[in-house]
Order: structure tokens, then C-alpha cells, then sequence
């Protein structure tokens, strides 16, 4: 097992801790947080022992009890936390997007380049069997392929506060949130997988008060069909996912957390298609990475890392398409 450390104390790197522990992958080590007090209050949720706690970067990085770092915080941190990990050594994982913009994820694949260690985007759900069954379904008829309607929205819990005037990070310019960069992101993922680069990106927002996107609609126009997706932290949407095929159609749930896939066909009789889901989301990207780093498997690597490079170009397309600009673009 990978001694991790881990940046960000919120559900989504507890459920990362327990993944990398269910599949023998990853042990928890070490945890950074702004404030002791939260950072043991995470621990003890874990009912964990013995773990180190840093309330300091330098003094977190400068820790020899781990080989990975975890970071789920806030998109505008990711660059910042990331250049330090790697400058430090350390293999990175960073949940998605890895960055505010092309520019920071670049600086960050040629520093990762120069010290020898991985960078990874967490992209979980592209690691999952029934993602991969979508994948084979895709590969195996792509002949007939002729476009795709992507939705992912949830009514965000943070969106009450924003209605009554605070200023959550996923809501705001300055963390460089929003609901492209938030759950768009899964959906970018999907087509870039599944269909490759687009010609041309072009995205419409909602925009909240503020100048961040509450929702929008990105359309992915490719030589010979468009992928449209649908997106949004501010409303609930209960439409599935299609991918057309002339006169089949397979559907999905939803476009990010994927849990049934089915295929309809003229005569609208559906049959489900098998497949399996773990009751942790993130077991097979857990044990995905872990793989990689101890085999050291650059040729895996590079293909999720150019996945990578790709969805963080299109996410900054569309947002220069729809004039949304974030703060850290303004720091260059």
C-alpha cells in the first residue's frame, strides 16, 4: 500500500481514504488542514490513529511518511498545493479540474516531468466497470455513431447560502468554480473518452449574480455530429444521457454518476445492459492509480494524463467562448 497524505477534510477525500484502503491500495498517513481541531475531527470520523496532521505546507510536503498527496480543495488551490507536492517529490493526485486554466496544468506536466513523478486527475467514474461496458458499447458500434445529449445537474447544497448572500467557494470567480468546473467536468470527460477532441467548442451560461455560471448548455461539434451537454448546480434534471446510433440509442442515468445503462432501439423496447458498480465509486480509480505509480506504467499514464489535457483545454474553450473569466487567469 501508497502512504497518502491528503489535502482537503470534506466527504469526498474520506470516501478517497476508504477506496484506497477497501482494495489494499492506498493507507492514509499523513492530513493537512488549515486548523488542527478539523483535521483530527477527520481522523476520528475514520476512527484512525496515529496519523500525522500539518497545519503548514512546507511542514506537510517536507514529511517523509507519505509518497502520494490527495487534494480535493477548492479548483483555485489545486495549482498552487500541486506545485508544491511536486517540487517536494511527491506523486499527485488532484481531483478535477487539475487546474484554473491551460496554463497552470502545463507548468504543472513539464515540473512533473522534471522531478519524475505522476500527476493524476482524478477522473473516478471513467475508471468503473460500467463506464467501461459504455466504452466497449461505444468502440463496438462507432461506425453507426451520430451524437450524444449529456446531462448532468444537481441542485446544489451550497446554493441556499448563495441565495441568502454568502459567497460559497463553488459559486464564485475567485475559486474558479461554477457549474462548467464542477460537474461539467464529467460530462467533458465523457465525450473526450468516448468520442475524442472536438472541432469546435462553444458554451452558453447561466449566469449567477456574481459572473459564475449556475448552469449552461455546451455544445461539442465534431466532423460528422454534435455532442450537446447539459449542465447545472442550480436546478434538478432527471433526463438521461443518450448516445444515438441511427436507429439505437443507449441510454444512461445521468451523465456522472452512472449506475444503469440500457439500450432502446426503433420500436422503443429497452433492455438493460449487465454490468457491475461498486458500493465505493472510487475503488477502481484507486486501484488504478495505485498500479500505476507502483509499476510504474507510463504508457497508462500518458494516456489518462493526455485525457486530462484535453478535457482542462475544452473546459477553458468554453469558458472563453461564454466570456467567463476566473481570477486566476488574471495573475499572468
Amino acid at each position: 500500500m501508497i502512504n497518502l497524505g491528503i489535502i482537503g477534510t470534506n466527504w469526498i477525500t474520506k470516501q478517497f481514504v476508504n477506496a484506497g484502503e477497501e482494495t489494499d491500495s492506498f493507507k492514509l498517513a499523513h492530513v493537512y488542514s488549515r486548523t488542527e481541531s478539523k483535521a483530527q475531527s477527520f481522523i476520528d470520523d475514520l476512527s484512525k490513529s496515529n496519523i500525522s496532521i500539518s497545519t503548514d505546507l512546507e511542514q506537510f510536503f517536507s514529511s517523509n511518511d507519505f509518497d502520494a498527496v490527495y487534494i480535493a480543495s477548492p479548483n483555485r488551490l489545486h495549482f498552487k498545493q500541486a506545485k508544491m507536492a511536486i517540487e517536494h517529490g511527491k506523486n499527485v493526485i488532484l481531483e478535477k479540474p487539475s487546474a484554473s486554466n491551460i496554463r497552470e496544468f502545463t507548468i504543472l506536466d513539464q515540473l512533473a516531468h522534471q522531478k519524475g513523478v505522476y500527476m493524476i486527475e482524478a477522473a473516478r467514474h471513467i475508471h468503473e466497470p460500467i463506464f467501461k461496458k459504455v466504452q466497449e458499447y461505444v468502440d463496438n458500434n462507432r461506425e453507426q455513431l451520430t451524437g450524444a445529449t449529456i446531462s448532468y445537474m444537481k441542485y446544489s447544497s451550497k446554493f441556499d447560502d448563495f441565495l441568502a448572500g454568502k459567497k460559497p467557494n463553488v459559486f464564485t470567480t475567485d475559486f474558479s468554480g461554477g457549474a462548467l468546473y464542477d460537474l461539467g467536468v464529467y460530462t467533458v470527460y465523457d465525450a473526450v473518452v468516448l468520442f475524442g477532441q472536438p472541432e469546435e467548442v462553444k458554451y452558453q451560461p447561466e449566469f449567477l449574480e456574481d459572473g459564475i455560471d449556475g448552469s449552461g448548455s455546451l455544445t461539442l461539434k465534431y466532423k460528422d455530429f454534435d455532442v450537446n451537454i447539459i449542465v447545472g448546480k442550480t436546478k434538478n434534471s432527471y433526463l438521461p444521457t443518450e448516445i444515438y446510433f441511427g436507429k439505437k440509442t443507449l441510454l444512461l442515468d445521468n451523465g456522472g454518476d452512472i449506475t444503469k445503462v440500457s439500450e432502446a432501439d426503433d420500436k422503443k423496447e429497452i433492455k438493460e445492459i449487465p454490468t457491475t458498480k461498486s458500493d465505493n465509486p472510487m475503488d477502481s480509480e484507486a486501484i488504478e492509480f495505485a498500479r500505476i505509480i507502483n509499476e510504474n506504467d507510463k504508457a497508462a499514464y500518458d494516456k489518462l494524463f493526455e485525457y486530462a489535457r484535453k478535457v482542462n483545454r475544452i473546459l477553458e474553450q468554453a469558458r472563453m467562448s461564454a466570456g467567463l473569466v476566473f481570477e486566476a487567469d488574471k495573475e499572468y
